[in-house]
């Protein structure tokens, strides 16, 4: 899936820059994102990996337009092939939205409308942006569930959500996503609640569908499993932070923030020790409305008290260049953070 670095685009399709998403309460401002960066270019898959939460779908939806815009405060850019969607009015997100950058949301039960059959609403999402007779729009929509792997799509097209099973419908899901060719395709959490050999075949379909269109994909996920499988790069996210941004090999392999060592200790692995039990990541996310001082992690951080100062109490950490080169970013004040993984960590999740 990964694309070879002479082949890449010389500006990202997507860049995201200072992005910041606050929602006001009567309880205070939700700071649900704050000063997240990242790009994606076409081909490559970013995968964004933390707990409930996080920020990661804010972010996203932030970049659909989706945000109440009276409720919200956004402010950033968003950067779309060089297009700043942040304060776009709502008519021209409208031909964006479904069209250049799509979304596959983490419910297809929810998302998809429980009165309409399958067909009439991947045919509302192409007349959206189409002008084109029935029978064509008919015919787009098969095609659409045929290239998803519907079985029968030409009769399956009338039939209602509640006649798919979860997999279908998630496929469903993906071919009203991609019936306009978008170029971005956001995936909310795709797999959940899917078992795990209709997980594998979603993430193929994905994989197989990019090859196909050239898109760009972001995954949203807490499962680094899925991350592993799909992924070229990987954006760690944290109390509406990036915590760390790399390769997905070099995250994988050689992470240096303790979030990310927790998560993947908080991972079952088919290979370990089937005695050895898991390592849950301690303690509970903070809450975005009162963040805690310094680094956020800092509370549940079991590496926190080994400065010999209060800097993680005290110092929000700056997003730097890890130890293996300025392409992997950790935010994190720990001086030889890989030195503690592969002396402490990695013996535990190997």
């Amino acid at each position: 899936m990964s694309t070879n670095e002479t082949s890449r685009p010389q500006q990202p399709f997507l860049s995201v820059e200072d992005l910041t998403v606050q929602f006001p309460t009567p309880d205070g401002v939700v700071n649900a994102v704050t000063g997240l960066s990242y790009d994606v270019q076409l081909g490559r898959t970013l995968g964004i990996v933390g707990e409930s939460g996080s920020g990661k779908s804010v972010s996203s939806m932030a970049i659909m337009g989706l945000h109440d815009r009276r409720r919200t405060k956004i402010s950033g850019s968003i950067r779309l092939q060089g297009t700043d969607l942040v304060g776009v009015d709502d008519e021209r997100m409208r031909k964006i939205r479904g069209n250049a950058v799509s979304m596959i949301f983490q419910d297809p039960l929810s998302a998809l409308h429980p009165f309409f059959s399958i067909g009439d609403q991947i045919s509302e999402a192409y007349l959206a942006h189409h002008k084109a007779p029935k029978a064509q729009v008919r015919k787009r929509a098969i095609e659409m569930l045929d290239r998803v792997g519907i079985p029968q799509a030409s009769r399956r097209i009338d039939d209602y959500p509640h006649q798919f099973s979860g997999g279908m419908r998630q496929r469903a899901m993906i071919a009203m996503a991609l019936v306009n060719d978008p170029q971005l395709l956001i995936a909310d959490e795709p797999t959940t609640a899917l078992d795990v050999t209709v997980q594998a075949q979603i993430l193929d379909l994905l994989q197989d569908l990019q090859r196909e269109f050239g898109s760009a994909i972001i995954l949203i996920t807490h499962d680094l499993g899925v991350v592993a499988e799909v992924a070229d790069d990987v954006l760690v996210m944290y109390g509406g932070r990036c915590v760390e941004y790399g390769a997905c090999k070099q995250i994988l392999t050689h992470p240096e923030h303790p979030y990310t060592w927790g998560l993947l200790s908080s991972a079952p692995h088919l290979t370990g020790d089937p005695e050895q039990r898991l390592n849950p990541i301690k303690g509970m996310p903070p809450s975005l409305i009162n963040l805690p001082s310094g680094c956020s992690f800092h509370p549940r951080c079991p590496y926190a008290s080994r400065l010999p100062d209060d800097r993680c109490v005290e110092t929000l950490p700056e997003l730097r260049p890890g130890g293996r080169g300025s392409d992997h970013l950790v935010r994190c004040h720990l001086p030889n953070p890989d030195e503690i993984f592969v002396e402490e960590v990695q013996p535990r999740i190997g």
